[in-house]
C-alpha cells in the first residue's frame, strides 16, 4: 500500500479504501522476531519510529506496538522518555 500510494501520489489509507471497495484480499504484514530485534536495535541507536518503520516497510505504529510488547521504553516526539 505504501508503494502504491507513493507511485500514485495518494495516502496509504486511500489505497486501502480503494482495495477494500474492490474486494481485493488483504494480508496483514507485521514484523518477524528478527525484524523486531532489528527495530529495537535501530530505535536504541536513536532512530525515530517513522524512520525504523520506513526502513522495515511497515507503519510506525507497528514498530511501536512491537517495542511495547517487548517492554522497550519509548520516547516522545522530542526524544524524551515517556512518563
Amino acid at each position: 500500500m505504501y508503494q502504491l500510494g507513493a507511485r500514485f501520489g495518494i495516502e496509504r489509507r486511500t489505497v486501502s479504501e480503494i482495495l477494500h471497495r474492490h474486494d481485493v484480499p488483504m494480508r496483514r504484514r507485521g514484523l518477524s522476531p528478527e525484524q523486531t530485534d532489528d527495530a529495537i536495535h535501530l530505535y536504541n541507536l536513536g532512530w525515530s519510529l517513522a524512520r525504523v518503520g520506513q526502513h522495515l516497510g511497515v507503519d510506525p505504529t507497528t514498530v511501536l506496538a512491537k517495542l511495547r510488547q517487548r517492554g522497550i521504553p519509548t520516547r516522545d516526539a522530542h526524544g524524551r522518555p515517556r512518563a
